[in-house]
């Protein structure tokens, strides 16, 4: 199997479900796997290049209005490549970067107070994301893909988690005086 880069994996399987330009691409990105995966253009057209050079993916051109754009299209061997990947059992990466935990784990050299203020914030922030995912159910529900409606449910569970963590966290401060 060719190894694919994490952008590699976003693109292949954007080309699966039908997107077909880098703009395509970066488009679905932001209205889906951004949430979990995020790809800038910056990733994705060289990461096309370097599929193509692979033979994993094939372009071809179709100037839309005056302007150039490429097509691009799995290849045989791309769809083998994606679905060796989407089949390999064993420990996936699972990776988070989060900035309000960053913050809390250092936050003994600041007042504690502020640490309220940063849970309120985070938990804010948390709750326009669950309702920005909470308007993706319907469409993802009934959409032609099964896949991005499971991977919703998951972003729900884990958002809607950290935004009762982040109450339940604000409430024991503010009962200990900024500290727990």
């Amino acid at each position: 199997m060719k190894e694919l880069t994490p952008t590699g994996r976003v693109i292949l399987g954007m080309l699966s479900m039908g997107r077909n330009t880098g703009y395509d691409i970066k488009q679905f990105v932001d209205k889906s796997t951004r949430h979990f995966w995020a790809a800038s253009y910056g990733q994705i057209y060289p990461e096309l290049r370097r599929l193509e050079e692979q033979g994993l993916v094939q372009s071809r051109s179709e100037p839309s209005g005056g302007r150039a754009r490429t097509v691009f299209e799995l290849t045989d061997l791309g769809r083998e490549a994606l679905r060796e990947w989407l089949e390999t059992t064993g420990d996936p990466l699972w990776e988070l970067r989060c900035e309000t935990m960053l913050k809390l784990f250092f936050s003994d050299a600041a007042d504690p107070r502020y640490r309220i203020e940063q849970l309120r914030t985070f938990r804010e922030q948390q709750e326009r994301k669950l309702e920005q995912l909470r308007e993706l159910e319907e469409p993802a529900r009934t959409g032609s893909h099964n896949g991005p409606y499971l991977s919703l449910q998951l972003g729900l569970a884990l958002v809607g988690s950290m935004v009762d963590w982040c109450r339940e966290m604000e409430h024991q401060l503010v009962e200990n005086d900024g500290s727990v």
